[in-house]
Formats: structure tokens, sequence, C-alpha cells
């Protein structure tokens, strides 16, 4: 028999209360759908918001098993929310819900569409060329300002000269929103150690964000995603960087799933 959906007792805040909060192998994810988590950031953008917004797939999910700072992290995020088929399933599968799934790049577009010139972003990670390709697009597209950019090679260890002079980069310039676009799980470990020094920002695990706005990787059409199909296109794009995260990590989520089944209320390490 499929268990009622597991609700979130370590979430205080009740900024979201129409929206379910799950627990789902150990992560806490709210069942938030897409033109709502765009309402609720352009809302928190407009009035200088401060706010945390993470996303889960698979490989995050995997990662989460042995690394109890990345649960830490989602527990703390204002927003959390699903981003990847695998995920759908695992919950409809263990919890009997799928929560809503998207990604940063099928929401930020109508954000900044909405926000224009009141935002201005700080593109943190890819390549600097990379990343003031995207800064330029979105200017141009959405009409925002550019409060910052800075790439993803750079010692992100707290307490770093690199992340110290980000850290003074990012306060002196205080974007609407920031941008961390440094895979996973480096991005959310860097927002881990540094979140509580920035200033009051909306920071986003954006992922391949820059990629897309710089028009490096072209994004599938939307129903090759509603499929579950994304990943394969991905990898078929980039054999070489992500055949490890997809022929080797899918197998290894599908043994967590069932463990998850096999034992849910499982200690964490």
């Amino acid at each position: 028999m499929i268990s009622p959906p597991a609700r979130d007792a370590l979430m205080p805040r009740d900024a979201f209360p129409q929206f379910d909060a799950l627990r789902i192998m150990g992560l806490r994810l709210l069942d938030i759908p897409r033109d709502a988590l765009a309402d609720t950031v352009v809302q928190a953008a407009r009035r200088g918001g401060r706010m945390l917004i993470v996303n889960a797939n698979a490989h995050c999910v995997v990662l989460s098993q042995r690394e109890r700072w990345l649960r830490d992290l989602f527990d703390r995020a204002d927003i959390a929310f699903c981003d990847g088929a695998g995920v759908q399933l695992a919950a409809a599968f263990l919890i009997g819900r799928r929560p809503h799934r998207t990604t940063p790049p099928e929401w930020i577009g109508p954000v900044l569409q909405q926000l224009g010139r009141d935002a201005s972003l700080f593109w943190l990670g890819g390549t600097q060329d990379t990343a003031e390709h995207a800064a330029r697009t979105y200017e141009q597209r959405y009409g925002v300002r550019t409060a910052g950019v800075r790439n993803g090679f750079f010692d992100a260890r707290p307490g770093s000269a690199d992340s110290e002079d980000i850290i003074r980069q990012i306060a002196a310039s205080r974007p609407t929103l920031l941008l961390v676009n440094m895979g996973m799980p480096r991005q959310e470990r860097w927002l881990y150690d540094h979140w509580d020094r920035l200033p009051p920002t909306i920071a986003i695990t954006a992922g391949a964000l820059v990629d897309h706005a710089a028009g490096r990787v072209r994004r599938p059409p939307r129903w090759v995603a509603n499929l579950g199909l994304e990943w394969l296109v991905r990898l078929v794009r980039e054999p070489r960087r992500l055949w490890r995260r997809y022929l080797l990590g899918l197998p290894v989520f599908g043994l967590h799933v069932l463990r998850w089944k096999i034992r849910p209320e499982r200690p964490q390490a």
C-alpha cells in the first residue's frame, strides 16, 4: 500500500501555505507549479526580498544520500522544487504524489519579462566569455541590468581569497537575482557555505542556465522534457561530460529509490 504524502515537519515558515512541502528520499521539496514559482520570485524581487531557491534532480538526490549538508541546504531553502522526471517518478512510487516539475530556464524568462529594468542580475559561473555573453543577451532581451559577472573557475572554499572577493562584489552590487551556474554540487556547496554572508538577494542554483542564455546549448522542445527524456538529449550532446552521471548515476538512483521503499524511515548519515 502506498504511504500518504510526507509533510515537512521541519519547515517552520508559512510563506507558502497553499503548496505542500513533501519529503522525498530525505529532501524537502515544495510542490509548486511553474507559474506560481515565477510569480513568487517576481513579488519577492519587487519588495527587495531575500530568498534561496534550489532544485533537485536524480543526480542531486543521489548526492544527498551521503551528503548531510545538502539535505540541510534544502531544509534551509525558501523554495526547493523538483527538476527532473526521475524525481517525479520516485515520488509517485514512494509517497503517491507526483510533484510539479520545472527547470530554471523555463521560468527565469517570464520573471525577467515582468521585472525588466527593475531587475539586476549577478552571473556567477561558467566561463568568463560565456557569462558575459549571457549577461549581454539578457540585457537586450529583457532590459535587465547586469550587477556583475564572475566565471566559475575559482577557489570556492570558505575563507578563500576568491570567495571573499566574490562576496564583496555581490555585497557592493546588491543584485536582485544571483544566478549561480557552477554545476552540481559545487553551486549548492558554495551557497551553503556563504549564504548567511550575502546581502538581500534572490539566489538561484541555475545550473546550465548561463550556457542556455549565451546560446551555447539549446533546450530541447518542452514535450521532450514532459516525456522525461531531456537527460537523453543532454547525454547525446555532451557524452564526455555527462556519461558517468546518467549511465552510472541513474541505476544508482534506482537502487536508492528501492531502498527507500523498503525502509522509508531509515536513519540518515
